[in-house]
Formats: C-alpha cells, structure tokens, sequence
C-alpha cells in the first residue's frame, strides 16, 4: 500500500508541475499590471518590434496626409523620424505606458467571451512625441499629422476560446497548484518503502512534468502566432510571446534539469563502489611466533 501510494503521489506531482507553473504564471505574471509591464518593457528594444511600430505609426500619419506627387517622399522623411524615436529613451516611457493601458485588453481577452477584447497596443502617445519632434526640427506638413487612437493589434479575441476557459480555471488554482507538485512529491519519498527508488522516481516524474510544460508553450506560441490578423508581423508577434511567457520557459528548464539531478544523483548513492584487493593477493601475515 504505502509503494502503491508512493507511485500515486509522483504521478500527481508530475501532472501538477505544468499545471502549476501555468497558474502562477496566469496569478502573478499576466494577471498583475506591474509585473506585466516589466516583463514587455525590454520589447522596446527589440529590432522586430521597433519595426512593426514604425510600420504602422507611419502608414497612420501618412493616410490622414495628402501632399500630391510628394507623397513618398514625405513618407520616407515620416518614416525615418519614426524609426529613429524608436531608439530613444523616450519611447520606452511611451512603451511602458502603452503597454499599462494594455493590460486591461489583455486580461479581457483571456478572461472575457465574446469578440471586441482584442489585445490591442494604443500608438497615439507615440504619434504625438512624433509629431512634436517634426515640428521642432521644421518638417514641411508636420504640423497637419492628426493625432488619434491608433492600435497595434496583437491577438485577436475571437482565436482564444479554448484558451480562454483554461486560463479562467487556472487562475482560480493560482501558486497553489506549484505548492501542490511539492508536497505532493515530498509526501511520495516520504511513504515510500525504498526512499531512493522513491527518488529516483520524483525525478524522473518532476523531469518529465518540465517536459510537457515546454511543450505546452510551444504548442501555444503556434496558435498564438496563428491567430493574427494578416497585416501583423509574425516576428514582433513571436516576441511579445516569448516575453510574457519567459517564466514558464524559465521554469520548465530548471524543474527538468532538477528532476534530472536528483533521479541521477539517487541512482549513484546506490551504485556499489568499492575498492577491491587484488584477486592474487593472499591474507596479511601476522606476528612471528616468539621463540
């Protein structure tokens, strides 16, 4: 009974260690707006990124303009201006802000059914530093770029269905699914008859919990990709991905390479490794009788 409960308990430490690592994550990483922000703040200097904010702040400004056969040249000036605010601290404030107003679309989007709960990205602070920095410099029609709500759309709600009545349930479990696995995998060692076999089995499960918790990411990042419009690019797209999702990438390879070290190192401490005589070697003579 007891080894029968040892298998049983590393089994349910082994499916919570995904389970668990994904509803923290849901908890403490996406649904709080500060640890939200940090985690898409480096983005702002991503090369991907940078571009499709460009792309789409230009071709915003350059449809509410209309300057006849200087049209392109126009654009290319606009879109050089554009390009280079990306690189300046500035726009990583603008980014941050962004991306704190957007955090309330990205939990609607998980959370709520139904269409118009697009995670969406607003660009119109970043318009008008733009704008600002055309004028001061003197750049013709300038002066004429309309600064309005203009979004980044970067998922699309009506993709999340399944997703959405897992990421509901997950967050109700919240850190307590990872406190789960840990208990559930000291209690495993803890009844076990042959604790290191026992180990060597919380291991190995631990190991293979990590494994499906990277695929599990993988799997999302797909239909996550899948599930843009046409006219977003799958490069900046992927790097917002991997960004909210560092965490859990994060978690897999440390849980695997734990699991990995304690199943071996329980498996060496049973390895017989002992110093033999040599085979030809006779027992020690003792003491010369006295005469």
């Amino acid at each position: 009974m007891r080894s029968f409960l040892s298998v049983v308990l590393t089994v349910l430490a082994a499916v919570l260690v995904p389970l668990g690592a994904i509803a923290a994550w849901a908890k403490t990483e996406i649904g709080d707006s500060g640890r939200y922000v940090a985690a898409m703040a480096p983005l702002a200097r991503d090369q991907a990124v940078r571009g499709e904010v460009t792309a789409k702040a230009t071709d915003t400004i350059m449809k509410n303009i209309d300057v006849g056969p200087l049209q392109d040249s126009v654009a290319a000036l606009i879109g050089g201006a554009v390009r280079s605010f990306t690189t300046t601290p500035a726009f990583q404030g603008v980014w941050n802000t962004a991306n704190r107003a957007a955090h309330a679309s990205v939990v609607a989007a998980l959370t709520k059914n139904g269409g118009g709960n697009d995670v969406r990205i607003d660009l119109a602070p970043a318009i008008e530093q733009i704008k600002r920095q055309l004028v001061a410099q003197g750049v013709p029609f300038a002066n004429r770029i309309p600064v309005e709500h203009t979004d980044l759309t970067v998922v699309e709600s009506t993709k999340l269905g399944p997703v959405r009545t897992v990421f509901r349930w997950l967050q109700r479990i919240g850190i307590w699914g990872a406190v789960g696995a840990l208990v559930a995998a000291a209690g495993a060692v803890l009844v076990a008859v042959r604790r290191r076999r026992a180990l060597i089995g919380v291991g190995i499960g631990l190991a293979v919990g990590a494994a499906v918790l990277r695929a599990l990411v993988a799997v999302g990042r797909s239909r996550t990709l899948g599930g843009l419009p046409a006219d977003s690019d799958p490069s900046a797209a992927g790097a917002v991905y991997d960004a909210l999702t560092d965490f859990l990438s994060t978690a897999a390879w440390a849980v695997l390479a734990f699991g990995l070290a304690l199943a071996l190192g329980a498996w060496l401490t049973g390895r017989p490794w002992r110093r033999g005589r040599p085979a030809a070697e006779g027992p020690r003579p003792g003491p010369a009788p006295a005469e």
